[in-house]
């Protein structure tokens, strides 16, 4: 990374050698792979439509995504399901890692989303719902991210007693590399919305 990318970012006691232990990134703490929780914190988003994916109209000039699978019908489905998703734990179960300095999601935390088990991409929670028949949170890119946008993930338990999981995203790509392979990202993002969907209904189970 170049030496001008590194501003707005701060380095943790180890310097260079924990940037190099956590990714070669050498901005940060091992905490969040490779970046300080606190400069995430404060730190921009890349983008002006924050928040975006809770109003339910997804802004022009991004790619959208809206993946909806059924995880099974019930309050306990509901309970697991969502449980799983506000704690991590149904992104930790897929390649693609989350790490966070809280247990679970909460509004203005940062969160490291690990790509391809080496890119490290900070994003902060904007977001969370956690209420009696919903459950959900959504992230925002910030600087270092390849991709620039807004994902939510929501489970559902509608009146019909079934229980929803849903993914709602607006994204593009950030940088030279991730342009390169734009044409592959929306397939990418809509497969692993499906790996996530296919995650939780197995957690909804028990």
């Amino acid at each position: 990374m170049a030496p001008s990318a590194l501003r707005g970012f701060r380095r943790c006691g180890l310097g260079w050698l924990c940037g190099l232990w956590c990714g070669g990134s050498g901005i940060g703490c091992g905490s969040l792979g490779g970046f300080c929780s606190r400069s995430l914190r404060g730190m921009d988003f890349t983008y002006s439509e924050v928040g975006a994916t809770r109003e339910g109209v997804l802004p022009e000039g991004y790619s959208h995504l809206d993946v909806r699978m059924e995880l099974g019908r019930g309050a306990e489905v509901f309970r697991r399901a969502a449980e799983s998703l506000m704690t991590f734990r149904m992104h930790r179960a897929i390649p693609v890692k989350i790490t966070s300095p809280a247990a679970r999601a909460v509004e203005g935390e940062a969160v490291t989303v690990t790509l391809a088990g080496f890119v490290k991409a900070p994003c902060r929670v904007i977001w969370t719902r956690d209420e009696e028949r919903a459950a959900g949170w959504a992230y925002g890119t910030l600087k270092g991210h390849p991709e620039v946008g807004e994902e939510s993930f929501m489970v559902e338990h509608r009146d019909d007693d079934s229980v929803w999981f849903v993914v709602r995203a607006f994204s593009r790509a950030g940088n030279r590399v991730a342009r390169l392979g734009s044409p592959l990202i929306p397939t990418a993002q809509r497969l692993y919305a499906r790996r996530c969907g296919a995650i939780l209904r197995r957690h909804g189970r028990g």
